[in-house]
C-alpha cells in the first residue's frame, strides 16, 4: 500500500505493472520490459507478495535480473515475507543473482516471519555507496531503532528458525482451509505460494471490491481489504489475511459464505 505514496513523496512517479491469477500473479520479464523507459530509476519487487502471496521461481528471478542489468536500473527488493513460503516453492532472492549485488537494495524486517510487529524493526542491505546516500536522509528523520528492539531482533535472527518453521506449518494449514472455503462457496481463490494472505476474486458478485468489503464488515463483522488498495488491477479482488487463530477463521469463513450466498 505504501510504495506509490513513498515514491511520490520522493518526487518520483510510480508506474504500476498489472499481474493476474492466470499465472499465479507472477511478474514476467516481458511485462516489466514494457514499462521501462529512459526515465526509469528503479524497480520495486515484493516477492512473496502482499496481497497475492505470489512467489517467483529462480528462472523468473534470473530473467528479471538479466533485464535490470541490461537496462542499467536499480532494484529495491522487499522480502519481508521471504521466510513464509509453501509447497517447496523455488524461492530465491534477486540480490543473490550474479551481477545484482551492486544494484540491489534488499529490505526485510522482523514483523512478519518472526511475528515481532510491535518492535518496529526492519533493515536494509546494500553496497556502501547506496547505503551512504540513504543515510543522508535517514539520519535526520530518526535516530535508530530502540536498543531493546535491536537486541530482540538479534535473538530472533540467531535462534528463531524453529519457531518460524512451526508457524509456517500453521500458516499453510490456515491457507489451505481459507482457500478451500472460498472455492467451496463459489468465490474463485488461487492458492498463494507465500506470505499469509488469500486474494479471492469477488468480481462476479455484482459488488465492487470496496462495497463488498464495507458491507461484509457492516453485515457480518468480518474485515478484509479491497483489492484496489494495492493498485488499480486489484479491482474485483479482496485481501483476506489468515495470520490469525484458526478458530477465528472457522468463524469468519461461514459468515463470508452467508454474505456471498445472499448476494
Amino acid at each position: 500500500v505504501s510504495y506509490a505514496p513513498l515514491i511520490t513523496f520522493a518526487h518520483g512517479v510510480p508506474v504500476r505493472v498489472s499481474t493476474s491469477p492466470e499465472n499465479g500473479f507472477s511478474l514476467t520479464r516481458e511485462q516489466l520490459d514494457e514499462k521501462i523507459t529512459d526515465k526509469t530509476k528503479a524497480v520495486i519487487l515484493n516477492f512473496p507478495t502482499n496481497p497475492t502471496g505470489a512467489v517467483l521461481s529462480r528462472a523468473q528471478v534470473e530473467d528479471l535480473a538479466e533485464l535490470c542489468v541490461e537496462r542499467d536500473i536499480l532494484v529495491i527488493t522487499d522480502e519481508v515475507y521471504s521466510e513464509l513460503t509453501y509447497d517447496d516453492a523455488d524461492r530465491v532472492s534477486i540480490a543473490s543473482i550474479p551481477g545484482m549485488k551492486e544494484r540491489t537494495i534488499f529490505l526485510n524486517g522482523l514483523s512478519k516471519a518472526w511475528a515481532m510487529t510491535g518492535f518496529r524493526l526492519g533493515f536494509s542491505c546494500a553496497v556502501p555507496e547506496l547505503t551512504e546516500a540513504m543515510m543522508k536522509i535517514h539520519q535526520y528523520t530518526m535516530m535508530c531503532a530502540p536498543i531493546i528492539s535491536q537486541k530482540a531482533g538479534i535473538e530472533a535472527l540467531a535462534n528463531g528458525d524453529d519457531d518460524i518453521a512451526h508457524m509456517r506449518e500453521d500458516y499453510e494449514k490456515r491457507r489451505n482451509f481459507v482457500c478451500a472455503s472460498f472455492n467451496e462457496m463459489g468465490i474463485q481463490c488461487h492458492t498463494p505460494k507465500g506470505a499469509f494472505y488469500a486474494f479471492p476474486y469477488i468480481g462476479n458478485t455484482g459488488l465492487s471490491s470496496h462495497d463488498f468489503s464495507i458491507r461484509l464488515l457492516e453485515e457480518k463483522n468480518v474485515a478484509c481489504v479491497p483489492g484496489p488498495a494495492f493498485g488499480p488491477s486489484g479491482e474485483g479482488f479482496i485481501r483476506a489475511s489468515y495470520a490469525t487463530d484458526i478458530e477465528k477463521l472457522k468463524l469468519a469463513m461461514p459468515l463470508i459464505a452467508e454474505f456471498a450466498s445472499a448476494l
